[in-house]
């Protein structure tokens, strides 16, 4: 039998400043309420979550400022860039997620927006916690040092 390939996904956006600016705990996988144009628009791979978060409002969880740009072809019938966009969560995972905000002042940040295999966008979510100066200073030292290492390496053969 033929080993399986890795999920074919299709990311739309990622949030790379998430990882320098928050510790991250748990993370999961959300679905997104779409427009019509806003998935055209995710499917051209224009949209940007680096500023975004999401909270939680009447026991749903929302997705804020996450900016997907207009799509050009729908002239009238245009979606707002920034509105709030519900996530779809388990009752439970949106329980648990609110109540370590709550209870602990974590955040919930998004790490990347995506096209799972069966086409349907998804937010990949994180509880996070953010890093104070020191904590980012330490994170850039050992990044550069794991960089000048695998210099030294290549250069002794």
């Amino acid at each position: 039998m033929a080993a399986k390939t890795e999920r074919s996904i299709k990311v739309v956006a990622d949030n790379r400043k998430a990882r320098f600016n928050y510790e991250i705990g748990e993370t999961f996988e959300a679905g997104l309420v779409l427009t019509g144009t806003e998935v055209k628009s995710l499917r051209e791979g224009k949209a940007t979550i680096a500023e975004s978060f999401a909270a939680g409002r009447d026991g749903e969880l929302w997705l804020y400022n996450a900016n997907i740009p207009e799509y050009l072809q729908a002239n009238r019938f245009n979606h707002s860039p920034k509105r709030p966009r519900k996530l779809l969560l388990h009752a439970r995972e949106i329980a648990k997620l609110i109540s370590a905000v709550d209870r602990e002042g974590m955040t919930i940040v998004p790490l990347k927006l995506y096209f799972n295999e069966k086409g349907r966008a998804k937010i990949e979510i994180a509880l996070a916690r953010g890093k104070k100066l020191h904590d980012k200073r330490e994170t850039e030292r050992k990044r550069s040092w794991e960089r000048e290492r695998g210099r030294l390496l290549r250069e002794r053969g």
